[in-house]
């Protein structure tokens, strides 16, 4: 990759701002970055759950992209989505397999009656609130999710922002997660933790990330941040691919 012009930045630039961001559909990054992928395959657990139930929620659903991998969905499917990109895209998806998307703010109280589903599925949620999942949640029903742990894709974060206060690399920690599943009154039954490589192949590949998972570094734009794009730029062509670590935990828990 080394000898890339200027104007090669600007291209690269360019095609990453142009890019959609709905949805949670990742496939434009394929030869641009790449991630391990967990060792438990969210997706397959999360199709064998839903086919043995008959009442269950995906919360934060994106695009509808994963729940739509499931095989076979129970007779009563909802999901909810807080963006409203998104929630036009999850109705397309998922409406011709009778699934209701529900456009709802992701830290609103679920806009459903307690005890209406055997199962909610989440993966990666912005925030689980366990007193709502544990409401809606049936006798015996379960919580199965993916969740973003603790400092995940920090190096890249810090690359822009600096060091991180201790407090944001803790937040999002399995345990003290695990801990609030448990004061709702579910009961915790799996908890498993995996950090995973990332490696970002061009500076394109990293504006369309930051301008995707816009939490990463708020308020994010080519602009504000074309000096260190640059550097990071001229970096990946002197040095190869920029390399951090996402951080995931699965998480299932019942309700008594």
């Amino acid at each position: 990759m080394q000898g890339m012009s200027s104007r090669d930045y600007a291209e690269l630039v360019a095609e990453a701002v142009a890019a959609p961001t709905d949805g949670w559909d990742f496939s434009w990054f394929e030869g641009r970055a790449t991630e391990e992928r967990p060792s438990w395959g969210y997706a397959r657990l999360m199709g064998e759950r839903l086919a043995a139930v008959d009442a269950a929620l995906d919360l934060h659903t994106g695009g509808g992209e994963v729940l739509d991998l499931a095989p076979r969905l129970p007779r009563l499917m909802a999901a909810t989505e807080g963006w409203p990109p998104n929630v036009a895209k999850a109705s397309r998806r998922l409406a011709p397999r009778g699934v209701v998307v529900v456009a709802s703010p992701d830290d609103a109280p679920l806009p459903f009656a307690d005890a209406t589903f055997e199962l909610v599925t989440a993966r990666h949620p912005v925030k689980a609130h366990f007193d709502e999942i544990a409401r809606v949640l049936r006798p015996g029903g379960a919580y199965f999710a993916q969740h973003v742990g603790p400092s995940s894709v920090f190096e890249l974060v810090e690359y822009f922002l600096g060091s991180q206060p201790e407090a944001g690399r803790r937040a999002r920690d399995p345990q003290r997660e695990a801990e609030e599943a448990r004061a709702a009154g579910l009961e915790v039954v799996d908890l498993r933790a995996e950090r995973l490589r990332v490696e970002f192949y061009d500076i394109g590949a990293v504006v369309h990330f930051l301008r995707k998972v816009i939490w990463m570094v708020p308020g994010f734009t080519v602009e504000a941040y074309e000096p260190q794009l640059r550097a990071l730029h001229a970096r990946i062509e002197q040095e190869g691919p920029f390399v951090a670590h996402s951080s995931r935990h699965l998480i299932e828990a019942r309700k008594a």
